[in-house]
């Protein structure tokens, strides 16, 4: 099982510790024994990153592909890997690994393969059903919050879903911090209002104007979240969104910007 899996899992295994809730118990006694959650995580993972189906699920990890797909659904309600991701953050924030002088915004769009909730037509995909996963990151790339909507839903609709979204992490000295000092844009997000709002918040907006600039002028400092999004799609069952229910699919990009964090905390 170990070749199946990434190496920083085993490493990622301490962290979420923390972040997974105890194993429900049945008073009368009896049922099937639970597997691990270590073994149930090394499963979940290898489906993320492999984008094979739980039914392919290699046997030797234990878990079948059924039993892994329930715990996954039962972690995903209890909101377990926003929680992981968000503890891989604190322990960068607190290590002086986040920088929050220059973090941007961006989003990028997924075919969904089965109808579910956050789906919608996609207008640069002939209007076939899709999602989109919208991410902020830090400075240098690394990703602060997520969230996921229909493939219809303009970019302009996120940025401050996405900015509230940004949980309080830790810092090396001082409080907590949840706000950028500026965030950058391309030219979807170019509207007066979300100006006054980011400035209403103290943060200084970098957001390109249209007729005016040409998208290139913020090249220089976007293209790391669009690399973001290529390391995204290491996570290859994004690739397509197979998934019905929708937090199931915000699920694996919690998954994968968990481990993308991991990366860098592990060098």
């Amino acid at each position: 099982m170990e070749r199946l899996v990434p190496d920083e899992l085993w490493e990622l295994w301490e962290l979420f510790e923390r972040v997974v809730p105890p194993a429900p118990t049945r008073p009368q006694g009896g049922g099937r024994r639970r597997y691990g959650n270590r073994e149930v995580l090394a499963a979940i993972v290898f489906v993320a990153t492999s984008g094979c189906t739980w039914k392919q699920l290699p046997p030797s990890f234990g878990p079948s592909g059924p039993t892994a797909h329930r715990r996954f659904s039962e972690w995903s309600r209890a909101r377990v890997w926003a929680r992981l991701h968000r503890l891989v953050l604190d322990e960068l924030g607190a290590r002086g690994d986040l920088d929050w002088s220059r973090c941007a915004i961006d989003s990028v769009n997924m075919r969904a393969l089965k109808r579910g909730d956050l789906t919608g037509p996609n207008p640069v995909d002939r209007g076939k059903k899709g999602s989109k996963i919208h991410l902020i990151t830090e400075r240098t790339g690394l990703p602060v919050s997520v969230g996921i909507s229909g493939a219809n839903l303009h970019d302009s609709q996120a940025l401050q879903p996405l900015v509230r979204g940004i949980p309080p992490i830790r810092s090396r000295r001082g409080p907590r911090r949840r706000k950028p000092a500026k965030l950058h844009a391309d030219k979807g997000y170019d509207y007066d209002y979300l100006r006054r709002w980011l400035r209403e918040r103290g943060i200084t907006h970098r957001i390109a104007r249209k007729g005016i600039e040409t998208s290139q002028r913020l090249g220089r400092h976007r293209w790391k979240i669009e690399r973001t999004m290529a390391w995204l799609a290491g996570c290859r069952r994004l690739h397509r969104r197979y998934e019905r229910k929708a937090e199931h699919f915000l699920a694996f990009t919690a998954i994968a910007c968990a481990l993308i964090c991991y990366r860098r905390l592990a060098k």
